[in-house]
């Protein structure tokens, strides 16, 4: 049986706000995450992920007020995360109303976190968030909201995390981010062949031929986007439609 690919928007909440930039910079406000966030239930999503982007750099916890909002608009599951560093951090975002957490610089400063994680709440409540920049011929993971080069390579990292108990790998081309240049599946699809869990593409996407393009070239399990949905510039409905009239197994809005 073949899963449904998922279309999944993402909110970057900075301060409490939507923001949205290119290649992690140069943020702009795009409005209230609740808002966004019940505007994307109605217009059928199939997932939501709320990422604080300035708690790993400045060492706060994630907003959890946000969490909350958020969550009390949806009725699909909802991932958050960001500066999520110990298992109770990782509690409290669930107990907020989160389905699943990911984690990016806690985890490679301390790995372990990864299975502290996993074995708690389940390997399906764990997401790997892996940041990279091209590096010659592969990729390297960055942490703290893309500005710190870890020297790592990113498919063995995912598949390090996913040994660890990450559930789903949730990787953003930085080189890609908010260019609307489309995903990088040469990327994607490297992610994907090394690791057994889902893969989530981000960073690009533009039309709905770049969406087609990860599902079939970078064998994505989902795609996430932000700059496309939030300026209304495609409608997820009438990109389902597209997709699913292009043999792309995809659960239609209702």
């Amino acid at each position: 049986m073949t899963l449904a690919r998922r279309i999944i928007p993402c909110l970057d909440v900075d301060a409490g706000r939507v923001v949205k930039g290119v290649e992690f910079e140069g943020l702009r406000d795009m409005g209230d995450p609740a808002e966004l966030g019940a505007r994307y239930n109605r217009e059928g999503a199939d997932e939501l992920v709320v990422l604080d982007i300035s708690a790993s750099v400045e060492g706060r916890a994630t907003f959890l007020d946000t969490i909350r909002r958020v969550a009390e608009q949806l009725n699909i599951p909802l991932t958050a995360g960001g500066g999520i560093r110990k298992m109770e951090d990782g509690r409290a975002v669930l107990r907020a109303g989160a389905d699943k957490v990911t984690v990016n610089t806690a985890a490679v400063e301390r790995p372990e976190l990864i299975s502290e994680l996993s074995q708690q709440f389940g390997a399906q409540a764990v997401v790997l968030s892996l940041d990279v920049k091209r590096k010659g011929d592969s990729w390297e993971a960055y942490t703290r909201g893309g500005r710190d080069a870890t020297g790592l390579d990113a498919a063995k990292w995912a598949a390090e995390a996913v040994q660890r108990g990450a559930g789903e790998i949730l990787l953003t081309s930085i080189d890609r981010d908010g260019t609307c240049s489309g995903f990088d599946c040469e990327l994607t699809a490297r992610i994907a062949q090394t690791v057994p869990v889902p893969v989530i593409a981000s960073g690009g996407a533009s039309t709905f031929e770049d969406f087609l393009a990860v599902y079939t070239e970078g064998r994505a399990d989902a795609a996430l986007a932000a700059s496309i949905f939030h300026q209304e510039t495609r409608s997820i409905a009438a990109m389902k439609k597209f997709l699913a009239e292009r043999g792309v197994p995809i659960r239609l809005s209702r």
